[in-house]
């Protein structure tokens, strides 16, 4: 998908998934571009509406049991229910206008959707960034975005809701919505300001926590502590480093556990 500062092109993996028809762009009238080098958006931009969430079928096409991409195996979940999770956003525009998503459609940077690499086709989202606490929902219609650390691809317009266009990336906050319950769209997120931390691991027994917690430790790690399930309520000790406040140090941090052999690591709340 795509990288902060550069665009995506929709992988040949996405496309194989994806049908050879599907519906046109809408036509609108165009205003400057909300920053220098990005393109013209839509006069009608802030008031294009969220979609509402609605019981769909699944798409016939986006939703195998798995998928390869660049030699990744992604594994397509049964159900969006109890979906939530924390992550890096990203977003893809003109480079991918007019493309056959995952699901069939064609897509439209000026529409209200976004790619996920699990989530089955469609499935609605709230996505909130956590930086200024702007909200969309958007309808995940596509694959991707297929990028190391990176949780969804927003739509052009959406990332502009969010205010996250000269930026590329955010921190947000991704909720599956269930259709027809209000209680979904007010479901509580992650608080804004508050703090974010990168969980290495999750062990039953606890030597093994604490054999990656030593390593962490001398590979000079911020902060690596273990969050037991007394605390947690559950049975596993979580491995967990941080905090982090932004998308350039969670990258970083990212990079140096997957060097030292921890490519998994997941943005989790304290």
């Amino acid at each position: 998908m795509r990288h902060a500062g550069g665009e995506r092109l929709v992988p040949l993996g996405t496309l194989l998934l994806a049908a050879v028809l599907g519906g046109c762009a809408t036509s609108r009238h165009f205003v400057g571009s909300p920053a220098r080098g990005l393109p013209p958006l839509p006069t009608d931009w802030r008031t294009i509406p969220n979609p509402v969430p609605r019981y769909l079928p699944p798409a016939p096409r986006g939703n195998p049991p798995s998928y390869t991409v660049d030699g990744k195996r992604y594994y397509v979940l049964a159900s969006a229910a109890g979906y939530h999770r924390i992550g890096v956003a990203s977003w893809y525009g003109p480079n991918s206008q007019g493309r056959i998503t995952a699901d069939g459609d064609r897509y439209d940077m000026y529409a209200m959707t976004a790619a996920n690499k699990v989530l089955p086709l469609p499935t609605y989202v709230r996505v909130t960034d956590l930086s200024n606490g702007r909200s969309v929902i958007v309808e995940v219609n596509d694959r991707g975005p297929f990028v190391a650390h990176r949780l969804i691809d927003l739509s052009y317009v959406a990332a502009a809701k969010l205010g996250m266009l000269g930026t590329g990336t955010a921190l947000v906050d991704v909720q599956a919505l269930t259709p027809g319950s209000p209680a979904s769209l007010s479901a509580a997120m992650q608080p804004l300001g508050a703090p974010l931390y990168v969980q290495v691991g999750a062990f039953a027994v606890p030597a093994n926590a604490e054999r990656v917690l030593a390593r962490l430790q001398s590979a000079g790690l911020p902060g690596p502590f273990i969050l037991s399930p007394s605390v947690t309520g559950g049975t596993l000790y979580r491995v967990r480093v941080g905090p982090v406040h932004d998308v350039p140090e969670y990258d970083a941090l990212a990079a140096r556990l997957a060097a030292l052999g921890y490519p998994g690591a997941i943005l989790v709340k304290p």
